[in-house]
């Protein structure tokens, strides 16, 4: 048995913003330092969150050198995890949970049970596809998922049920708080925070913006976030009128100026897992229209705390964002429901216990 405490790696792709990396360091930063003490390595450079995992004090390291992955990082990454020695290894996103789980198998085979346990990740509509799972589930000592949507792909693949885990996002419910004004009595503005990326679809939520404009001329559309997509859709702005009403803003870690500034959130994705946007959309007191995908409908309760509406479906999505824009009653009673709901359900206390209740069963 491995002295306390477990040394536990987080191997993640990058830390540029986004929820899963924001989703792990609130993990990370929240684990009992007398049982665990968390490490973080990245197969790129430093990026956006560094400076915020050395301020709560956690171990990091780089593969890379700047804001791209390592083009050797699979041949650097055997070597690193013999120096940094970690009791346990959880991989987050595709490139991590790929090889992140064959090095420490390979380890294994040679050194028998002294290599560290694997506890792999699924977030996201397109992670079973693009991790492989349906083969590589078999490379990991426990999996976990942040969605019911989820966890029904896995147990699919014949993942068996004590070696799956579905543990929810968690959010801050005492820094993510509804501001003063309601929904209601404020501007207009749909906002969007997602990474600009094809899972997220924005170019739904543009065509639907579109449509909204027709019957609120005076409604703006604000995407916060950053991406491989960010090209495209600022190409897609400038070449319709619409897009004079669509403001660019680039992501960060501090989000609560937009949700209070904020009539309504929106998240149009064509594929999720339990999206953490929504939920701090939520604690903020906002109502929410997104598709009905992955696990969204785990978190919006239809005709609740939001309206919900079929992925690529800008006709629909519109006609709920303009309900919204227009009942004041429901935009501000759907908006205090979902704080409730949050607070009822998703406190990250929930998560960190849950995560360490998985690393402690495995040593």
């Amino acid at each position: 048995m491995p002295s306390l405490p477990l040394r536990v790696l987080f191997l993640m792709e990058d830390l540029c913003y986004g929820g899963t990396q924001r989703q792990t360091l609130e993990l990370a930063r929240r684990l009992d330092r007398q049982k665990f003490a968390p490490i973080m390595l990245t197969l790129t450079g430093p990026t956006d969150l560094d400076a915020a995992v050395k301020d709560v004090d956690i171990e990091l390291h780089h593969l890379g050198g700047g804001r791209h992955v390592s083009p050797t990082f699979f041949l650097q990454l055997a070597t690193r995890l013999n120096l940094l020695a970690p009791d346990i290894i959880m991989p987050c996103t595709a490139l991590p949970n790929i090889w992140g789980r064959i090095w420490p198998r390979i380890q294994r085979y040679w050194r028998g049970g002294n290599s560290p346990r694997v506890v792999g990740t699924c977030r996201g509509g397109g992670a079973p596809a693009r991790q492989h799972e349906r083969f590589l589930w078999r490379l990991t000592d426990h999996m976990i998922c942040n969605s019911e949507a989820l966890q029904k792909i896995l147990l699919n693949f014949g993942i068996p049920q004590q070696r799956l885990s579905y543990i929810p996002n968690g959010v801050d419910t005492d820094f993510f708080v509804p501001s003063e004004s309601a929904p209601s009595l404020r501007d207009p503005l749909i906002l969007c925070v997602a990474r600009l990326a094809g899972d997220k679809d924005h170019m739904t939520l543009l065509s639907a913006f579109d449509i909204v404009l027709k019957t609120h001329p005076l409604a703006r559309l604000r995407l916060v976030g950053d991406g491989p997509e960010e090209a495209v859709l600022k190409r897609w702005a400038a070449e319709n009128s619409a897009g004079s009403k669509v403001d660019f803003v680039p992501g960060g870690l501090d989000m609560r100026t937009h949700y209070a500034a904020a009539r309504v959130f929106a998240l149009s994705s064509a594929r999720e897992g339990q999206p953490n946007v929504i939920l701090e959309a939520m604690a903020c007191g906002l109502p929410v229209c997104a598709t009905s995908v992955g696990g969204i409908p785990r978190l919006v309760e239809q005709e609740g705390s939001g309206l919900l509406s079929p992925a690529s479906d800008a006709a629909v999505f519109a006609r709920h964002c303009c309900r919204l824009l227009d009942d004041d009653a429901l935009c501000d009673s759907m908006g205090l429901a979902g704080r409730q709901r949050v607070v009822r359900d998703f406190s990250f206390t929930a998560m960190v216990n849950a995560h360490e209740d998985v690393f402690t069963r495995l040593k």
